[in-house]
């Protein structure tokens, strides 16, 4: 037999792993919708929908993160396969006992893997997203992680090293993980027989249980004979409760996927002696170094509060909406991942993961609709613009500054709208479109400076006149260094237009950065980092313009501009009790 490249496809037909979970994915949203029926029907539902979507979007990210972690985890699996396989024997490993003995060995390793996310710190960070959720239904099996790959290939050498090919590796993971899909729920009684050999909705429901007699049990994926093997097994014999002990209270995916990180590393940082920073890493979940001082009380499974964010009718139906259009996306970017550079499709998943996020701020009513179509809007006019589909770019480029004014003009009490604000957001919108056309810098130029000068007579509301001295000679200074670079480069009406632009743009950033020295409140720092960006974003627009081109300039410009305008928006209106 020839043997095929390690890690490369069998012809071009074969599919990736990502489209083949596009491609289930109807499948695990009619057996969700089944489930729920059953539920709503029997009078036993165990669906809710900022729970149901927050898993979902989990899952979503989970899959976006594997485009690129799969060159991580598969690539050093194949590497170890090539250089250090013990036994080379394609032949045997591609018949069928082959395959059997493979998913047997995969489901092994993954047992231990499993088994040290719940008894290592640091693997218990990544696993724990799959854990998070109150409730226990099918839509929590596709709650996955997306840093899990990081160190999850560890486990698995032991089956480069006996010879199983790289592609049959892939090919049992996503075999054992699609099989746990239907263990998710509590539909399905105790099986008799069968739950004493695999591992079944009964056993798994004891796995994602936090009840005293249940904690840390029950680890197999397909088969749950490991846990009788090595001592881990427990049959279901009381009513479960679902979570973890320190419950995550939110419906943001990315913290979900970091809050555990964020803690060990306090933990870290408030403890003195530099073993035990280590330790805090690789200690079981919740071990504290000695002498810090920190115990946490008893767990009392009934005290635990269930999270449950009210949500309105138009919220809901909002949510919704939102989520069925980022599912869309991200089913197609991956079904058309495979094949491009890792550098092209890390903007269109940031988008995505941005949109995510989107969708679990407005689950919980941290977000209103118009500033989440500001922020997806400025997302899709920055990837647009960096990939050269101008007719989209042309769309969502102002449509993100006319979504920003309407919500400014929208949350302003009556008879007091933020008239400078609703100036220099128009302003802004003006100078995008201009900048957009040929021949137009110089009046795009002027617009923006219309828009810095009503900016700055927002920020003079509510506080002195440049109250701050450090921060306007901080700002002057890096005016100057970039009239500096720029000076050479520029024609004659430029060596005009341009420093009354910086002189402008200077005053503001300084005016807002005095101000939050004078109101000492988030929201005018808020707008402080806002003033900033701008400044950030301007100078590298007129290096990439004047100077010299700078690699991926378009996402760098219009990412720090739309950071910017976005923190402007959010933070102005609050930063003070007499603001709307």
């Amino acid at each position: 037999m020839r043997r095929r490249r390690p890690g490369s496809r069998a012809n071009n037909a074969a599919m990736t792993a990502a489209q083949i979970i596009v491609l289930a994915t109807p499948v695990f949203l009619a057996l969700m919708a089944l489930e729920y029926a059953w539920g709503r029907h029997t009078g036993r539902n165990t669906y809710r929908l900022h729970d149901t979507l927050g898993s979902l979007a989990l899952g979503m990210l989970s899959q976006l993160s594997a485009v690129f972690m799969a060159g991580l985890s598969l690539g050093l699996y194949t590497l170890a396969w090539q250089q250090a396989a013990l036994w080379r024997a394609d032949d045997f490993w591609l018949s069928l006992p082959g395959w059997g003995l493979a998913l047997l060995f995969y489901d092994f390793c993954y047992y231990w893997l499993h088994r040290m996310g719940h008894e290592v710190a640091v693997l218990w960070a990544a696993h724990v997203v799959h854990h998070q959720s109150q409730h226990y239904n099918l839509s929590t099996a596709l709650r996955q992680t997306s840093t899990g790959p990081l160190l999850a290939w560890l486990f698995y050498l032991p089956m480069a090293l006996a010879g199983v090919p790289p592609q049959q590796f892939a090919v049992v993971a996503l075999i054992d993980l699609l099989y746990q899909f239907w263990i998710h729920t509590e539909h399905v009684p105790r099986l008799g027989w069968f739950d004493r050999v695999f591992a079944s909705p009964s056993n798994h429901r004891v796995h994602r249980a936090v009840n005293d007699l249940y904690l840390d049990r029950n680890y197999g994926g397909m088969l749950i004979l490991w846990d009788r093997l090595f001592g881990t097994f427990r049959e279901e014999t009381e009513p479960c409760i679902y979570g973890t002990r320190s419950p995550l209270n939110s419906s943001d995916p990315l913290w979900a996927n970091a809050e555990v990180y964020a803690g060990l590393l306090r933990t870290c940082l408030r403890t003195p002696r530099w073993s035990d920073r280590l330790r805090v890493w690789f200690k079981p979940p919740g071990w504290q170094p000695p002498g810090l001082g920190l115990k946490k009380p008893d767990f009392d499974p009934s005290g635990v509060p269930r999270f449950d964010p009210p949500l309105s009718a138009p919220q809901a139906a909002f949510c919704g909406m939102q989520f069925l259009a980022l599912l869309a996306a991200s089913a197609a970017f991956l079904w058309f991942a495979g094949g491009h550079e890792p550098a092209r499709l890390l903007p269109w998943a940031a988008a995505l993961a941005l949109g995510w996020w989107c969708l679990g701020a407005s689950l919980q009513g941290r977000l209103a609709w118009l500033e989440v179509g500001l922020l997806e809007a400025a997302a899709l006019a920055t990837v647009t613009g960096a990939e050269g589909l101008q007719e989209w770019h042309h769309l969502f480029k102002p449509l993100a500054m006319v979504l920003a004014w309407t919500w400014v003009l929208r949350r302003a009490p009556t008879g007091r709208p933020e008239a400078r604000l609703l100036l220099a957001l128009g302003a802004c919108l003006v100078g995008d479109v201009m900048l957009m056309l040929p021949g137009l810098f110089l009046p795009g130029l002027a617009a923006f400076l219309i828009g810095h000068l009503a900016y700055l007579a927002r920020w003079r509301q509510d506080a002195p006149w440049l109250p701050s001295r450090r921060a306007l000679l901080g700002c002057a200074a890096a005016g100057a260094l970039m009239l500096a670079v720029l000076w050479p480069y520029l024609d004659p009406v430029l060596r005009v237009a341009v420093p009354a632009y910086v002189g402008v743009i200077v005053l503001m950033a300084a005016q807002a950065l005095g101000r939050a020295t004078v109101l000492r409140t988030p929201a005018a720092w808020g707008v402080a980092a806002g003033s900033l960006c701008f400044m950030l974003s301007d100078s590298l627009l007129a290096l990439n313009r004047f100077v010299a081109p700078l690699p991926q300039a378009t996402l760098w410009v219009l990412g720090s501009y739309y950071l910017a305008q976005w923190l402007l928006v959010k933070n102005s209106a609050r930063a003070t009790p007499s603001q709307g």
